[in-house]
């Protein structure tokens, strides 16, 4: 289960969420009210603007109702001309004068000095529509009227929209003239608009359905802050629109907002700061249960005991495992300098080790190795254990006892005896298996002696049927008795070193000479070697090298190794070819290497691979476990077991060492040996 239980994460959740809701309120409200700023200043501009758009309006009526006092027709044309040129450099919105006589026939005219004229690109006549309909307006009402805008091109491409003010000039009992004044809009409007408003926003006149007819302004608007005013400039309704160029308010530029912003996200990291510090505690008592949860379960199941002592030696602290071990319980054993496991004759010994432990701690040596003793159970029974022990430290890294971990090998060391045991069972079975191999060697070999004492019996028997007529005959008798006795023996030689071979387990080690240890197998070794042929060579140094082994098993190390050599050479092998040496060298003060050598076909690599594997063999009839014994003898005397190709021709060596005695002697020049006991030789 996880350490953050769900009341917990509900009060932080709806901590959190009540905060995350009155931060976003928050600053909600601080970008609205931003906004409401932004709309006023907005608003603000666009009443300015119109005002200003009124005055100039007002301001340029003056002027074109002056010109009304001044008459072209009653020879005041150039006052007229000139009054018009005046008005038209002083008021810029004013593209062209015009004076017009009763029947709205321009008379003069005047164009602007800042604009190329106007009626350049289209003659007058084609904009006369919407002017003669202002003339007309004003000759009813009789006041000025203006005209619907209208959009003219000028020289270059450029195009205005202008409106036409038609003012008309009532002389009592004379038909009406008329001054028309033809007005730029987008001029008018950036008269009205300043330089450090152009900035802020765009202006705009507009119609309903939105068309622009004219536009001013420094930049472009960011389409947020939109204000829409109806203009009503001396009877000429616009609806001017002005479009902030500052756009949505953001969350950093702004002050406030940032302030609000930094406040928010301060309290943020300290509510997580605060909910991870207790996240942190929340999973270290978690962590700390979930620890001595673990370190209880792991010592209850635990089947090696475990022991803690302090530096007076008084028990602190026992598992289970160890209480079932010595049979005691733990309330019988915490406390106690002496514990009741001790056995009673080794109480003071078992003292004197604690003491000198410690001591070798205090010096600075590390005491922590494994040692064997001795406990009691509970019933008096004395089993051994196995302790490792090492000093027990605080978290200051101070010394505050010991801790041990007990092992009980009672169990271990019968498997080891029961292992030794199944050894050497193991041991006579690869002997028995030897010997029944060479059973049929055996009947060979005793057939001869046996043969000679039948006949020789035969003949004994019909000589003494003629003891009368003969007087040589006790003595031919004599002999062949003699020769009966010796086919005996040598049947009994035979059959006594079978036995001894498989009988004999002398379990301690002895010093003994390299050649009675082939000596001693050379009898077994023959039988196969006559049946097959095979010629043996004896390659020994003089005086002998003494080694120091289990007799019996390194005899059956060279019994194995010899029948291995011979059955290598069987098949088509030439009869002259199959030669087995048994050779021995004294490699060094202290080792002995003793080899068989034969001239077989090699190993192959696929079988050098597992050629020590147990019961891997490329025999039918084989066991596989002659050459993996051979391994194991050797290993258990301390030496090697190997095998090489010959480099002397076709044929492989095994080689293995022994230590040598005490007293080796030194190897002198070898002394090769040779005994021709080949198949078919008479004894």
């Amino acid at each position: 289960m996880r350490p953050w239980n769900w009341r917990r994460a509900l009060l932080w959740a709806a901590l959190t969420l009540l905060l995350l809701v009155a931060q976003t309120l928050l600053v909600a409200l601080t970008l609205r009210y931003e906004a409401a700023r932004g709309q006023e200043r907005v608003d603000q501009v666009a009443v300015a603007v119109a005002a200003r758009l009124k005055q100039i309006a007002d301001r340029d009526l003056q002027g074109l109702q002056g010109l009304l006092w001044v008459d072209p027709q009653l020879d005041q044309g150039p006052r007229w001309a000139q009054d018009a040129s005046v008005l038209l450099r002083s008021t810029r919105p004013i593209l062209r004068l015009e004076y017009r006589n009763a029947q709205r026939l321009v008379a003069r005219s005047t164009d602007s000095p800042y604009v190329s004229p106007i009626y350049l690109q289209a003659s007058r006549e084609e904009m006369e529509i919407e002017t003669q309909l202002a003339c007309a307006a004003a000759l009813r009402q009789g006041s000025q009227q203006f005209s619907r805008s209208y959009f003219i091109v000028l020289a270059g491409g450029e195009g205005l929209e202008v409106v036409d003010l038609c003012l008309p000039q009532l002389h009592t009992g004379q038909p009406p003239n008329f001054v028309v004044a033809t007005l730029a809009l987008r001029y008018l409007l950036e008269e009205a608009v300043s330089e450090d408003l152009a900035r802020e926003a765009e202006f705009s006149f507009v119609e309903s359905d939105g068309t622009r007819l004219a536009r001013a302004g420094l930049t472009r608007g960011a389409g947020f802050y939109l204000a829409e005013r109806l203009v009503d400039v001396s009877g000429l309704t616009l609806q001017l629109k002005v479009d902030s160029a500052a756009g949505q308010p953001k969350l950093i530029p702004n002050l406030t907002t940032a302030l609000v912003l930094g406040l928010s996200l301060a309290l943020f990291v300290l509510v997580y700061l605060l909910a991870r510090d207790g996240r942190r505690r929340a999973f270290a008592e978690h962590a700390l249960a979930e620890a001595l949860a673990f370190r209880h379960a792991m010592e209850n199941s635990l089947v090696t005991g475990l022991r803690a002592r302090d530096m007076a030696g008084t028990i602190t602290y026992v598992n289970p495992a160890f209480c079932a071990m010595v049979g005691f319980k733990a309330e019988e054993l915490l406390g106690q300098a002496a514990p009741p496991y001790w056995p009673p004759e080794f109480v003071d010994s078992y003292r004197r080790r604690h003491m000198s432990r410690s001591a070798r701690w205090n010096a600075g040596e590390d005491p922590r190795q494994g040692f064997e003793t001795v406990f009691m159970r509970a019933g008096g029974e004395r089993f051994p254990v196995l302790i490792f022990e090492a000093p027990l430290l605080d978290a200051q890294g101070q010394q505050t006892g010991w801790m041990s971990a007990v092992l009980d090998v009672s169990d271990q060391r019968r498997v080891e005896e029961l292992s030794r045991q199944q050894q050497d069972r193991l041991q006579a079975t690869a002997r028995l298996a030897t010997v029944g191999e060479m059973a049929s060697l055996l009947s060979h070999e005793l057939n001869q002696p046996l043969a000679a004492i039948a006949s020789y019996s035969a003949a004994s028997l019909n000589l003494l049927k003629l003891e009368a007529a003969d007087p040589e005959t006790p003595e031919l008798v004599r002999q062949a008795i003699t020769r009966i006795a010796e086919q005996a023996e040598r049947a009994g030689r035979v059959i006594k070193s079978v036995h001894d071979f498989v009988r004999r387990r002398d379990q301690s080690r002895e010093t003994i000479a390299v050649d009675q240890l082939i000596d001693a197998v050379l009898p077994l070794v023959r039988l196969q070697a006559r049946k097959s042929g095979t010629r043996i060579e004896l390659d020994l140094p003089q005086p002998m090298p003494r080694v120091r082994c289990d007799r019996t098993m390194v005899e059956q190390v060279l019994l194995n190794l010899t029948r291995n050599a011979i059955q290598a050479m069987d098949g088509d092998m030439p009869l002259d070819a199959r030669v087995l040496t048994l050779r021995a060298r004294q490699t060094a003060a202290s080792w002995v290497s003793i080899a068989v050598l034969d001239r077989g076909p090699g190993i192959s690599p696929e079988v050098a691979k597992q050629l020590y594997t147990p019961f891997f063999t490329t025999r039918a009839e084989g066991m596989g476990l002659g050459l993996s014994l051979c391994r194991t003898v050797i290993e258990q005397h301390g030496g090697a077991l190997d095998f090489f190709s010959r480099e002397d021709g076709p044929g492989t060596e095994f080689r293995f060492t022994l230590a040598a005695a005490a007293s080796p002697a030194k190897p002198e020049a070898a002394q090769r040996l040779s005994t021709d006991d080949v198949a078919g030789e008479s004894t």
